[in-house]
């Protein structure tokens, strides 16, 4: 007798993952070479770029050895492209930075400590709360962090007459409208600067301007949506799965959260203090005011001091001055200051450390990759004829009208490239100069570039951050966008309005 027949299982699609699409871009980017034809512009003696001194040169197009050659270059730089280890090791770096402080739990527990003082008041968590997570979001681009924190405030949101979708609401759109206005986070403003050669400070003080208006705006989105939930419970989103969240989620799990050691308050307040001063020394305080040069002066009197001038450091360079050398030794510093503080002992350290750095392995390598797209267009002499037809191409296109394009690129482009560094390396050599044509500044470019990516993993399902909690809530994907489709008009609208008035400031 026969075995009846089974159909086979149909595959579904996979989207592939941010590796291959770079590699793909890159295999194409190297076919280009030889279709496009190869050109220069003249440079000034800082290297920038001179509009319209664009002329044809001779044709290098690049074959595979080149384009396996491109990642490596990407890493390591050669002499038409500057590489991507200087970002990539400070990404390890402040990897380990946090799994050090992961490794405390400060942070788990110090969320947990303002759940548990504000017991009985969780409508007032709400704008705290979202404020902390935006200040993760803007200052580390907090997201997979996020996930520990679902467990602890679903049950408490529930427990008050709320939702579980207002808890992941509060950490998932705190975090990500911090993401979006990012002011120094690493992965976006970070690579992105590096990419136009800018230091991180340049342009803070607009993003900072922006996270508060979006924030302000998401809090208001959802401290409403959960105060209607209040009243009524019938006008939750999810309401028919209400009995089976109150059966699933225990409110007395969070009951416990919260307890802080000492040495825990210590670590939350090193961990304050490291961002503050990696602000402090990004922001070019001379270039502001010619005046403001009281870090140079107190380096150089310190440096002065005999002996205790030695001890510190002859080179120290003054805050102010810093980029990615010195960031990148702030938060070696403070880990090691981390360490003796909360008397972790040195192998626990060590561990936690090199733990912290492989989660962040594939963020720094992914830059790498992406930047050998850039290497390969420059060694292929392609890169100033795509911004020559660019710079014809923006001829009578005002600074709002270019920005507010740059923005809506972004959007699909974010959900092809879902890494918001790779995103950065890939695209940011070419529109940034382009922006320069339009009359746009390059921090602004950035900020363009960043609003889009933020706005785009509010609802993005290749994001594992979106899909995570959406699955510790049992919300449905489309569920949550349903319920986010206003906020995203809201906050596309804002990103336009105040893009297009900066662009002519």
């Amino acid at each position: 007798m026969q075995a009846p027949k089974t159909e086979p299982k149909k595959r579904r699609f996979k989207m592939p993952s941010a590796y291959t699409i770079l590699f793909m871009i890159i295999a194409l980017v190297a076919i280009l070479t030889w279709i496009i034809p190869a050109g220069a512009y003249n440079t000034d003696k800082a290297g920038n770029i001179i509009a319209y001194t664009y002329k044809s040169v001779t044709a290098n197009p690049q074959g595979i050895w080149d384009v396996f050659m491109a990642p490596v270059y990407g890493m390591i730089g050669n002499d038409h492209t500057e590489g991507a280890i200087s970002i990539s090791l400070f990404i390890l770096v402040i990897g380990g930075f946090l799994g050090v402080v992961n490794k405390t739990k400060a942070l788990d527990d110090g969320i947990g400590a303002v759940v548990r003082r504000y017991k009985g008041k969780e409508k007032r968590l709400i704008p705290i709360l979202m404020i902390l997570f935006a200040l993760g979001g803007t200052t580390y681009g907090m997201a997979e962090e996020t996930i520990a924190f679902y467990p602890l405030l679903i049950p408490v949101m529930i427990g008050v007459g709320f939702d579980s979708l207002t808890a992941v609401a509060i950490i998932l759109v705190g975090s990500q409208i911090g993401c979006l206005a990012s002011t120094v986070n690493p992965f976006a403003t970070g690579v992105a600067s590096q990419t136009l050669d800018l230091s991180m400070g340049q342009g803070i003080f607009p993003r900072l301007i922006l996270l508060v208006i979006t924030l302000i705006v998401s809090i208001w989105y959802v401290y409403r949506y959960a105060s209607k939930v209040e009243k009524d419970p019938s006008k939750s989103a999810i309401f028919e799965q209400r009995q089976q969240d109150l059966d699933r989620f225990s409110v007395s799990d969070a009951d416990d959260a919260g307890t802080m050691t000492g040495r825990q308050k210590g670590v939350l307040t090193l961990f304050g203090l490291t961002f503050l001063l990696m602000i402090i020394g990004l922001i070019p305080w001379s270039t502001i005011n010619d005046k403001w040069t009281f870090f140079e002066s107190a380096t150089k009197w310190l440096a002065g001091i005999p002996f205790l001038g030695n001890l510190l450091g002859s080179d120290m360079v003054p805050m102010g001055d810093w980029y990615f050398s010195e960031i990148t030794m702030l938060f070696l510093l403070m880990s090691v200051v981390v360490m003796f503080v909360y008397k972790m002992k040195e192998a626990d350290f060590i561990n936690a450390f090199i733990s912290g750095m492989a989660d962040f392995l594939s963020v720094a390598i992914i830059v790498a990759v992406a930047r050998g797209i850039q290497v390969v267009m420059n060694d292929g002499l392609i890169t100033d004829t795509v911004l020559h037809w660019g710079e014809l191409g923006l001829k009578g296109l005002s600074e709002s009208v270019f920005i507010i394009i740059t923005y809506i690129f972004y959007i699909p482009m974010s959900f092809l490239i879902p890494s918001t560094s790779g995103l950065a390396s890939a695209t940011m050599g070419i529109i940034g100069p382009m922006g320069k044509f339009a009359g746009v500044d390059g921090s602004v470019v950035i900020t363009a570039y960043q609003a889009a990516s933020g706005w785009v993993n509010l609802i993005t399902p290749t994001s594992g951050v979106v899909m995570g909690a959406l699955a510790i809530a049992h919300i449905n994907i489309s569920v949550w966008w349903k319920w986010i489709a206003k906020l995203m008009i809201y906050l596309f609208i804002v990103s336009c309005v105040y893009l297009g008035v900066l662009a002519i400031l």
